[in-house]
């Protein structure tokens, strides 16, 4: 009988741990999924083999939403090398969900061309339980941050007044009647 060697001794073999990690895992180029783990398919309701060579857009609640993530993060992934938030995301079914994303540039100064990103399902602590526009989604997402109103309208490239519209909004759908108790709810948090 032949001893198996110690695990330390063992090659890793990374094409698994690929596949097998609990979270899900994809690399990018252009913004298009080239290859992605079985936990981001399921995650998402597609198999793998629907989801590589797609473009990230079918996880978005909206072409809108796909367009303006993809403006917001390139400087910052220029800037920083990495990128990470909490934003709403679509299934194949079309619920809409929270998800954890954090990626990192593999070419800093072209931060689209290709990447490593990681996507984390918050839906079992943070439903999504109103129905919200597109930048309400964002604005939301943004809250969530901790960000000011006068950061958020930088960011979203908006007034101050128009971010206060729509968190106002978000006040009226969760019932809200502060600030930190509008964030809680969108933390899931219950509803009134």
């Amino acid at each position: 009988m032949t001893a198996t060697p110690p695990l330390h001794d063992q090659p890793i073999d990374f094409a698994m741990i690929f596949e097998r990690a609990p979270v899900g895992l994809c690399v990018s180029e252009q913004r298009s999924i080239r290859t992605c783990n079985v936990a981001l398919a399921s995650m998402f309701g597609y198999s793998v083999d629907a989801l590589n060579g797609q473009s990230f857009s079918v996880l978005y609640p909206s072409a809108d939403e796909f367009e303006r993530t993809g403006v917001r993060i390139a400087p910052i992934l220029n800037r920083q090398g990495f990128y990470s938030d909490e934003r709403i995301m679509k299934r194949a079914d079309g619920e809409l969900f929270w998800c954890h994303v954090t990626g990192r540039a593999l070419t800093r100064d072209d931060p689209h061309a290709s990447g490593i990103w990681t996507f984390e399902d918050l839906s079992s602590r943070r439903p999504v339980t109103a129905e919200l526009s597109a930048r309400e989604r964002e604005v939301a997402a943004l809250l969530v941050e901790g960000k000011t109103s006068k950061l958020i309208a930088k960011q979203l490239a908006l007034s101050p007044r128009t971010v206060e519209m729509h968190r106002a909004r978000l006040m009226k759908k969760f019932a809200a009647s502060t600030s930190s108790e509008l964030v809680n709810r969108l933390l899931g948090g219950r509803l009134g």
